[in-house]
């Protein structure tokens, strides 16, 4: 028989709130299959709710309140764990650093900056320090602390699995000084030859359609629909249309079958890394 694991409710307000809906489930007498009885969602799913691993969506918590008798309980504090699960992200990129914890394999393009799971502090403080301009010290340390903790992810030696295509501009355009664009690169590079990540380079005269102008981020998962996610630099948009992730999955294959093949996209890394470090690059 499995042991039961317990909730630590003190932990943070989704173990809290997880904690919380097991109580009342059991006080009613029902299994996980019987609350998911008439929802859209498995016992999985309820299950990491319990557990504090996952946001509860509004439609549950209304399945929820109503099955338990909860007098809308679970709907009021959905948005109580949205706030605490965000941290310092953008409330509309919160379900996404949520998702890429669950995902079996996660395929990325960037064609305009080097994307969060990559960077390094000195490239990511260039970016935010940027685009917030009226954040104090604090809040732009905070963003960094939250984007260069999504790179936790790499510390498990195989999932998930993740590969991403940058655009040659990438590489040859710098917007931090010489030496820590060798560093950013070196760190990309890094983790190509510790086989944690693919990467490849998108040449210059790669296929240029208005496609390649949007970032995409493509998760799949075991037992979930794919996601994908694009976004400008205040907006974020999560697209789980099946029939749309397709179309979109497709265009990223096209653009992977147009880049480098990884060896020499490694290569060409770690030849402008060189450059960097020494002030030989030329764009």
């Amino acid at each position: 028989m499995a042991t039961r694991k317990e909730i630590d409710g003190s932990a943070g307000v989704p173990q809290f709130y997880g904690k919380e809906l097991r109580f009342k489930r059991e006080e009613a007498g029902l299994t996980l299959e019987k609350l998911a009885d008439g929802s859209f969602f498995g016992i999985t799913y309820l299950s990491e709710i319990e557990h504090g691993h996952r946001r509860m969506p509004r439609e549950l918590a209304q399945h929820v309140d109503r099955v338990l008798g909860t007098d809308g309980f679970f709907q009021r504090r959905c948005e109580d764990v949205r706030k605490a699960r965000q941290g310092a992200h953008a409330a509309y990129f919160a379900e996404i650093t949520e998702a890429e914890a669950r995902a079996r394999s996660i395929g990325e393009w960037s064609g305009t900056l080097i994307p969060g799971l990559l960077q390094t502090r000195a490239y990511a403080h260039a970016l935010i320090d940027s685009a917030h301009s009226l954040d104090t010290p604090e809040e732009v340390e905070a963003k960094i602390d939250g984007r260069l903790g999504r790179a936790r992810l790499f510390n498990d030696p195989k999932r998930p699995e993740y590969w991403v295509i940058l655009h040659e501009s990438l590489v040859d355009h710098s917007i931090v000084p010489p030496v820590e664009m060798a560093e950013q690169l070196d760190h990309i590079a890094a983790l190509v030859q510790r086989r944690r990540i693919v990467a490849q380079i998108l040449p210059w005269n790669g296929p240029t359609l208005a496609l390649t102008e949007l970032p995409l981020f493509l998760m799949d998962f075991d037992d979930e629909p794919p996601l994908l996610y694009t976004e400008g630099p205040y907006h974020g948009q999560t697209i789980d249309d099946p029939a749309l992730v397709m179309r979109y999955r497709k265009a990223y294959d096209r653009l992977r079958a147009a880049a480098l093949p990884p060896e020499a996209s490694l290569t060409l890394i770690e030849g402008a890394a060189e450059e960097y470090r020494h002030g030989q690059h030329r764009p």
